[in-house]
């Protein structure tokens, strides 16, 4: 801390804006999990692979490691061309001493909250925007961060619940299938999970299900 204070009361300028920066750099590395997570597509994501780990029945397989980095990769993925914008727009005028931190900020919300708006509920947002008696936006860029993000992430879950669903119809029927296979063989000890895995490995397997539910997420974004 001695250090850095050190370097705010130096009166070269050159020294104060690179320690500004490097504040503003752990700022940003510090709360980087809760941006990744809540305005990005990292919540749909990892939520609907979980679901399909679920309806397989395999406990931890794939391992939540997998699962969380493939979340990670797809969503960095998705969102590259916000974070080109970002870094064009906003990133690359601050380090090269064009704008202010002010400008900065503002430049750099504006992609964010265009990709949020554009897969946020309308029915969602009005919910913050009525709890806070703001007045509704005439753009995006007038839509506040305090609403538009619980927005977008509860909008979020509900498309990854209802993706999730849709997952999990064929795996049901298989165990429904299994199960009365079994009642009806008086295998009543036997427990249907242990003999429907396998099928339900194969299905996945034969239709490429990895691949269908890569792209089905791709696709509604």
């Amino acid at each position: 801390m001695n250090e850095f204070m050190s370097l705010f009361n130096n009166s070269d300028p050159e020294t104060v804006s690179t320690s500004v920066k490097l504040l503003l750099l752990l700022t940003v590395l510090t709360i980087a999990p809760s941006i990744l997570i809540m305005v990005t597509s990292f919540t749909r994501i990892v939520i609907v692979l979980s679901f399909v780990r679920t309806g397989l029945g395999t406990q931890q397989t794939p391992p939540n490691q997998v699962i969380i980095g493939l979340s990670l990769f797809m969503t960095f993925f998705i969102m590259a061309p916000t974070f080109s914008q970002v870094n064009d727009e906003a990133l690359k005028p601050l380090f090269n001493n064009e704008i202010n931190l002010e400008e900065a900020y503002s430049k750099a919300v504006v992609p964010f909250k265009e990709f949020m708006s554009k897969y946020t509920r309308q029915e969602d947002l009005a919910l913050f925007l009525e709890y806070t008696g703001a007045e509704p936006p005439e753009s995006v860029e007038d839509i506040a961060l305090s609403a538009l993000v619980p927005a977008f992430t509860i909008s979020e879950l509900k498309t990854a619940f209802q993706i999730g669903f849709m997952i999990f119809i064929p795996f049901l029927v298989i165990d429904m299938v299994v199960a009365s296979v079994l009642m009806s063989m008086g295998m009543m000890m036997l427990p249907p999970v242990m003999i429907s895995l396998p099928f339900k490995i194969l299905l996945f397997v034969l239709v490429d299900g990895w691949h269908l539910v890569v792209k089905s997420l791709l696709q509604t974004f």
